[in-house]
This record gives C-alpha cells, structure tokens and sequence, in this order.
C-alpha cells in the first residue's frame, strides 16, 4: 500500500478563470486545464461574478486534470480563490448583490469592485483598534465595508434574505463538502477576524453598526468554525461534489487560502541550492507574487505592526506565524501600459508579434546600449530618468489610492532607445518600491529579510528579477515549478489528506528547488541605487508637495 501512487488536486479561481491541477506528493505539477468565468461590469466600479457558473468551471477543470487516473489515488483536494464576496438566501441559494439586475445569478461582488468607498472611510473614520491589523485603514476591497454597503443599499432585496456571506474560497469548500467551515486565512485577512482571541470582534462590529445582524446564531452569516488553513474538513468530499468533480466521495477537502496567499505557502516553502536550513529561514523569505499587481508577503514569530502594511494576520497561512501582507497596485499592468502607449508600440509588435517578445528584446537592446556607451551596467543608462509609478495609487506602504504616477526627465525623442531608457526606469521604480516596503517593515522591527522569492508574469522577466536582486541587495529565488499557487493549494490538499504532519512540512516537500539570482553588491552599482532611491522618495515629497499649493 505504501507504494500506491497518492495525487492531489489544487484548485485556483482567479479574477477571470477557475484552473485546477493534479500534483503528484512531492510536488510535481502533471496535468493542468484552465476555464474561464464570467464577469459583468455593468457601471463603473461594479464588478460582479455567479457562484453557480465559477462552480461549473471548477468542476469542468477537476474532472479534465484527474481523467484516467484512479480515484482511489487522488488522496486530497485543495482550494484557493480571490477574496471576493458570495450572497447566498436562507436556503443557501445565490442572491444577487446587483443593484441593476435582479438576476440571482449575479451574487458575488469580485474583490476588485469598488461599490464600498464612502462604507471604507466611515469605517476608518471609527479609528477602531482593529484597524490596526489593516496598516490602520481598511481598504474598500475587503468584505466588511461591502457588508455595510449590502445592508445600506440593498436592504429589503438582499440584507433581509441573506442566509450566508461567504469569502469564494470559503464557498468552495462548502460546495465541495456541503460544512460550513471557514479558513482563518480568509477571516483575519479579508474580514477583520480577531485571530489573536479567535473571535469576532464585538466591539469593532458594534461601532460600525452590524454587530446586531451579523451575531444571530452564534455567527451563523459570517462563520461560526473558524479553521487554520489546511485543515481537513469533516467527512471531506460529499457525494453530490464527488460527482460533480468526478471524484471518490470522503477524499479529504482542506480549508481553503485566499489565491496570493496559497501562491505564498508554496514560495515560502521552495528551496534554493544548499537545501533546507533550519525552520527559523521561512522568517527571513519574502514571497512576491507579481502579476497584474504584486503581493508581498512575509511571515515572522511575533507581531510586527508596519503603517501601510496589512496585518500582522495570526495563522493565516502557517499555525501561530504572523503574515504581513504588502503590495503594489499596478505592476505588469503599467508595464503593458508604458509599452502600449509609446509611438513604437505598433512597429515593435510587427516585428515580434507579442508583448513579451519586445520585453526580451528591450532587454537585449538595454545591454548592447550600456557597451556602447561603456557602462558596466544598464542601470546606470537612467541617470537623469526617474519615475515614480503609482499611476492606479498606493497600496503599500503609503496606503493613499489617490497618489499619481510621476515622470522626471522626459525629452522630445521617441524611438525606441526613448521607450527602453523608459521601461527601464519604471523597472527600477518598482524595485525602489519593494526596497521601499522592506525598509518600512524592519524600521518596524521587522528582522532582516534575506531572499526574496518571485512568481507570476513578471518573475519570468530577467529584467525584473537581477533589477529587484540589485536594489533590495538580496538574492532572489525563482522556483522551478512555475505554477505556485495550484501547487500552494494541492499542498493544503495533501496536509488535509495526512501526507504530512503540518503545512510546514508539506510546503517544504513538495516546494521544490530554486534558480538563484544573485545581486550586483558592487559599490558603483550600490552608490547609484542610493542615489536613484533618495530622487525616488524626493518625487513623493514632491507631489505632496504640489497638492500643498494647488490647495492654497
């Protein structure tokens, strides 16, 4: 017996599809499909999802990835999504969260919706001691403000109804199982859960007026079993999901991860060359996963309370650890938005016919262009071009939505030497951004962060990845197994099944080895950093600056 094969299944359901892979238990991705879901954006700052149409794509991609294997062999099943909110009625059926459709269907709000802003500053008006856990505001992307925008604006069709809220990757756990349990890691993230006491904060609920609604029951709306992520849940798959998913009823369904989080887990758990070291390393990793946007996410032993930086968030990902979560609003998205809007785009494009084709080949051209002007490096080509790139805002650790992007240095040129010189400033600025976080976290009290480990789009761009070993001065670590948070899910999958006594140790089982890119320590390379970095923080004093004296 000891020798039959075990497999898990991770599930992910991102913004605009649910995917799902089947991961052998040391970590190898073998089979992974991918469906899209539907989203409707039917006025500004809405943005909607069905629960019933992101189930059926679930469904579709487990069935695909585990045909033609044994199902006694799938041992375990994980689940991760985006922290968006699901609205079911009292018989624990879709209710619509759509003040423009009455369609049922459409009963998720998709964590990128922005309905709850007037909601977000009331709350943060409160200066509630919880917020503390939120960088000291919350912002309008998290569940509770789109709670008191649900019972302000849509009070007779949905607040009276509801049976459940659900965070989606909560909701998945409960149609795979028909239990309704919620992972700790959605609650203290996304729902200001008080994880220290493990308990829903009667104080903070009663200063914004959803005490009384939401307690009925012993919690029964928002959960009552709180469970740390990983865990496996009663009686695992039920049979309605087992056929549904096409897979053996009782396989162990673990409690579920928000997508970036679960893309940490398997981070944190990749190792570079010179294998394991001891278990206090996992406290001196940074995990970014960056893609549209970047997460940065960190754990450490005891609390640290950083101004713009989400958390500390008790077990979230790992029993008893504290995770610190920062991030950047805009990243590969700017970068296609840099490219898409220079005059060369078009001609580029002809010539490479994609995206990340003319990055490969801006990255060639920056090389060549700092030998022929005899530079060691490219990064020097920058030197009166800086940028500051908070063009959709700051996340972290400025925490202000309404800061502006910045360009110092512009000329009248625009051939492509213009958009390189460009694309490569805004490459360093979003480097100074993370040195930014790091150095917000350790004057925190933060111990030093030693590596920094990337995945998602831009991870596979080398630019990107020696301009972020250079400037934060770490190594960083790209993982062989690109698909980090379908393996972040399978490993909750084989903890939940008893392949491993802990998350821990299944994240360092099946996290596989590392590529490592080691930074330019050199002291010109070095010199030149500081300097960029102090023009970088100027550009922000700058703007405030201006704001000072348009206001008068």
């Amino acid at each position: 017996m000891a020798n039959s094969p075990a497999f898990l299944v991770g599930v992910d359901v991102g913004t605009g599809s649910a995917r799902a892979a089947l991961v052998t238990s040391k970590g190898e991705v073998l089979q992974t499909c991918v469906k899209p879901i539907r989203t409707w954006n039917t006025q500004p700052n809405y943005y909607e999802q069905s629960s019933e149409d992101i189930w059926s794509a679930v469904c579709e991609c487990v069935k695909n990835v585990t045909t033609g294997y044994a199902k006694q062999d799938i041992k375990g099943i994980g689940f991760d999504a985006t922290c968006s909110l699901v609205v079911l009625d009292g018989g624990m059926q879709p209710l619509t969260v759509s003040p423009s459709s009455k369609d049922n269907q459409r009963n998720v709000i998709l964590w990128m919706d922005h309905r709850a802003e007037e909601e977000a500053r009331f709350i943060n008006a409160t200066r509630h001691e919880m917020l503390n856990y939120v960088g000291g505001s919350i912002s309008l992307e998290m569940e509770v403000p789109k709670l008191l925008w649900l019972k302000r604006h849509m009070h007779s069709e949905v607040w009276t109804k509801v049976g459940a809220f659900f965070d989606l990757p909560d909701y998945l756990t409960f149609r795979a199982t028909g239990v309704d349990h919620r992972s700790i890691c959605s609650t203290v993230c996304k729902w200001n859960y008080d994880a220290e006491n493990r308990r829903w904060s009667e104080d903070f609920l009663r200063s914004i007026g959803l005490h009384e609604d939401l307690r009925v029951d012993n919690w029964r709306r928002i959960g009552t079993q709180i469970l740390s992520p990983g865990t496996s849940i009663d009686g695992g798959l039920s049979e309605k999901a087992a056929e549904e998913l096409g897979m053996e009823p009782g396989t162990a369904v673990a409690s579920s991860m928000i997508d970036a989080h679960a893309g940490a887990l398997a981070l944190l758990g990749c190792q570079g060359p010179g294998g394991a070291g001891d278990e206090s390393k996992l406290t001196t990793k940074l995990a970014i996963i960056c893609g549209t946007s970047s997460c940065h996410m960190s754990l450490t032993k005891m609390p640290v309370l950083a101004p713009g930086i989400w958390g500390p968030y008790k077990h979230a990902i790992i029993p008893d650890l504290y995770l610190n979560e920062a991030g950047q609003s805009a990243t590969g998205v700017l970068i296609d938005y840099m490219l898409q809007t220079h005059p060369c785009y078009d001609q580029l494009l002809k010539e490479h016919g994609s995206n990340g084709k003319i990055y490969a080949f801006l990255n060639a051209f920056l090389d060549e262009l700092a030998k022929t002007q005899g530079e060691n490096s490219p990064h020097r080509l920058t030197i009166d071009l800086h940028i500051w790139p908070d063009y959709h805002g700051n996340r972290s650790p400025l925490a202000d939505p309404n800061l502006k992007g910045m360009i110092s240095g512009l000329t009248m040129t625009k051939d492509v030497q213009n958009l390189a010189l460009a694309y490569l400033a805004l490459m360093q600025a979003l480097a100074y951004g993370t040195r930014h976080i790091l150095q917000v976290l350790e004057s925190s009290g933060r111990e030093a962060i030693t590596s920094i480990l990337l995945c998602g789009g831009l991870s596979k761009n080398a630019l990107f990845v020696q301009t972020h070993a250079d400037i934060c001065s770490v190594p960083v670590l790209l993982p062989s197994e690109p698909e980090a948070v379908l393996l972040g899910s399978a490993m909750m999958g084989a903890y939940a099944a008893g392949l491993y006594d802990s998350l821990e140790l299944a994240a360092a089982g099946m996290g596989g080895s590392a590529t490592v890119v080691k930074p330019n320590l050199s002291d010109d390379n070095r010199v030149y950093h500081e300097r960029k970095y102090r023009v970088f923080q100027r550009m922000y004093l700058d703007q405030r600056g201006y704001e000072r004296i348009m206001k008068g």
